[in-house]
């Protein structure tokens, strides 16, 4: 059914589009951050695998979100491993020697997000009148902002 809510189709199209890699790096970084909860070990286990732990229930959080956004705009979201990564601009991690490299990583990873989100909204700012989806993208990125805050203590 065709989506009428006041939007062009190249602004519904733009929106999805943006949407899409949010979605596939939030998907990567959840995996990660996963990944990284399973295999963190060392003086600073429970209390990092507890963090992770939280980080990553809040990025499937987010994940269903962006998911639901695409769905109302319209279109269906991706959901393969392999779309996720054609589509992303994070990558994948094999690296999880120690805790140290597992929190830089995950925190370039968030400041990477909020970069690439913010350049979106700047962008969908001009050529969209999309709202929603700049409003939801920027709730999105303040959620990024608040876990690199806590990752960056780890790191400092």
């Amino acid at each position: 059914m065709k989506v009428n809510i006041g939007l062009a189709k190249r602004d519904l199209e733009l929106s999805i589009e943006n949407l899409t890699t949010v979605l596939s790096n939030e998907m990567v970084l959840y995996v990660k951050t996963r990944k990284f909860h399973w295999n963190v070990s060392g003086n600073s286990f429970m209390e990092l695998h507890k963090l992770f732990e939280n980080q990553y229930n809040e990025l499937e959080e987010n994940i269903d979100e962006v998911a639901e956004r695409i769905s109302e705009l319209g279109d269906k979201a991706i959901g393969t491993m392999k779309e996720f990564l054609e589509h992303a601009t994070l990558v994948e991690s094999s690296d999880f020697d120690n805790q140290k490299q597992m929190l830089r990583e995950l925190l370039e990873d968030h400041e990477t997000i909020i970069s690439e989100t913010r350049e979106i909204v700047e962008n969908m700012e001009k050529e969209s009148k999309d709202y929603g989806t700049i409003d939801f993208l920027t709730s999105l990125m303040l959620s990024h902002e608040s876990k690199a805050w806590i990752l960056r203590k780890y790191t400092a």
